[in-house]
């Protein structure tokens, strides 16, 4: 990594705020939402093309084709697919997150605030007791954050996503803010009601499982 990239790797996790709602009724499967939201050093247009133009989001989040309106489908390079919701230029969109046989839905918001922007991005949706169990609401957050920092490189230093990322994502420093980001959302896991026994286990399982596959 450049220098440039090392510097926004190392803000990265102070620069997230990270909450997290978790619905448990006891058994089957649990409610499990993630919020982070960053501000970003440039303005609304400029933020929301960086969220919605395919151009823009190959370079720091993946090849996204299909019909990128309001009730359109897309792909999101073989990983997973969904559909347009809701969406209100430039400021919101909603869409359905079709991965592995279950649906989840991902809301992003792009506001002003101060002289840059700021986005908040929601993922919410019914996790299996069992993944739950093991991982916690960190699955779902952690992988948010490697989202949010390539788009802190890319608006930052122009960074572009390499096509083979693993060797990039098991670096050191994406270590440390993967690690660093876990604590976080034991932090915000506790604050739901999760005993903090379960969500500092479920953090740090979810972090390597990130870090080392």
């Amino acid at each position: 990594m450049n220098d440039d990239i090392d510097a926004v790797a190392a803000a990265q996790p102070g620069a997230v705020t990270r909450r997290a709602e978790v619905r448990d009724p006891g058994e089957g499967d649990v409610y499990v939402a993630a919020t982070l939201s960053q501000v970003y050093r440039t303005d609304v247009a400029d933020l929301w093309q960086a969220v919605t133009d395919p151009s823009r989001l190959a370079r720091w989040f993946g090849e996204v084709t299909g019909d990128l309106a309001l009730g359109g489908r897309f792909d999101l390079a073989g990983y997973t697919a969904g559909t347009i919701l809701e969406c209100e230029p430039p400021r919101r969109y909603r869409t359905t997150w079709e991965h592995d046989g279950s649906t989840s839905h991902v809301e992003v918001v792009v506001e002003r605030e101060g002289d840059g922007a700021r986005l908040t991005l929601t993922h919410s949706g019914e996790n299996a007791r069992d993944f739950y169990e093991q991982f916690g609401v960190s699955a779902t957050g952690l992988g948010w954050d490697l989202g949010l920092f390539g788009l802190a490189a890319s608006l930052t230093a122009d960074w572009i996503k390499p096509d083979d990322e693993d060797p990039f994502f098991v670096s050191p420093l994406i270590r440390t803010l993967l690690t660093s980001a876990a604590r976080d959302w034991a932090e915000a896991s506790i604050a739901t009601g999760v005993p903090e026994e379960r969500a500092r286990a479920q953090s740090e399982r979810s972090a390597r499982f990130f870090t080392e596959g």
